[in-house]
């Protein structure tokens, strides 16, 4: 396992904001975070040209969920090259890790669940903000099969090189049409685990295009390290700004490009990555869900910025190991 180190350099919050009121818990739920958090993108270059229109989703017949729920179990055959891929530059996008089929059982079962919590209809219903939901697959059944898929979990523990993965938490993140970018960001300061050994599973629930705006990656994944010295500031779009002109003056390569249908990213916690504004009149909806090493402890001073981390592992402490019973293994398949 991968223990973070202490110095302040692989935090994203800089020493001097570690002392300020980020350190203070959040103290909302999860979709007031990201209500929040995307007030923090710099959309001052938005294009304001109408949404356009992408083609439907393919009409095929669906197999059961049976058969769906068995594709989930059976391994992706990862290459070396896919795992020396990730560990370079932070992140692989691997395409058929899900059939069509499965993508399509997956978006209508997110749209489901979108609609009700939110009382609104997706693909045009709500514009420009960012909706979020998590913890869906302890009371759906298909999502959990998604969620905790052995299929997903094996290609999480061989990109990390660990034996083992946990959950940290899924969630089900809709970019309505309107809405703008995603921030310049990595997830480690938003998961309160003590490793650098976390991964997040990007599961596309359609096709996204350039205009729905695809997760963009910087890379290699030592980049990170060219915006350690900057703060994070939670008031305004300055540290989102200020990590794009450092990468634009180091000429770091931004990977954006199109997910075909069936195509699955997974980034590293200390990958930065970003996404364009939604320009489209369909939601942009992905299931995310993170993994981390088996044994992994919780930091001892989790901040405003890992949002409701007391709720993806109830009843745990600040330097407890990170292993509740929301928390489960994931691969290999306890029998």
């Amino acid at each position: 396992m991968t223990e973070k180190p202490e110095q302040p350099s692989t935090i994203l919050v800089g020493e001097n904001a570690r002392q300020s009121d980020v350190d203070q818990p959040w103290e909302q739920d999860n979709q007031a975070w990201w209500d929040w958090y995307v007030t923090l993108a710099d959309n001052s270059e938005q294009r304001t040209a109408e949404l356009s229109a992408v083609p439907p989703m393919p009409s095929i017949d669906l197999p059961s969920d049976a058969a769906i729920f068995e594709e989930l179990r059976v391994p992706y055959a990862l290459t070396r090259e896919h795992c020396e891929a990730f560990r370079r530059d932070g992140f692989v996008k691997l395409t058929n890790v899900l059939s069509p089929e499965a993508v399509i059982r997956l978006r209508q079962e997110l749209t489901k669940l979108l609609g009700e919590a939110f009382d609104t209809s997706l693909d045009g219903g709500v514009q420009d903000r960012f909706l979020s939901l998590e913890m869906a697959w302890l009371d759906n059944p298909v999502i959990k099969a998604y969620v905790l898929s052995p299929r997903i979990g094996r290609i999480s523990a061989e990109l990390l090189n660990v034996p083992s993965v946990r959950l940290y938490h899924d969630n089900i993140l809709s970019k309505e049409p309107g809405c703008g970018r995603t921030p310049w960001h990595y997830d480690d300061h938003h998961f309160p685990l003590a490793t650098n050994d976390v991964v997040t599973a990007w599961i596309p629930a359609q096709p996204i295009p350039i205009e729905m705006g695809p997760l963009s990656f910087a890379k290699p994944l030592s980049v990170f390290e060219l915006v350690e010295a900057i703060e994070f500031n939670k008031f305004d779009t300055s540290y989102d700004r200020q990590i794009a002109e450092v990468f634009k003056a180091n000429d770091v390569v931004v990977e954006e490009s199109p997910f075909e249908i069936g195509e699955v990213s997974f980034h590293h916690n200390l990958s930065f990555h970003t996404a364009a504004s939604n320009r489209t009149r369909q939601s942009r909806i992905v299931l995310a869900n993170t993994y981390y090493a088996d044994g992994a402890r919780i930091l001892d001073q989790p901040t405003m910025v890992s949002g409701d981390w007391q709720k993806f592992i109830p009843g745990a402490s600040p330097g407890d190991v990170a292993a509740s019973k929301l928390n489960p293994v994931c691969w290999p398949v306890e029998t």
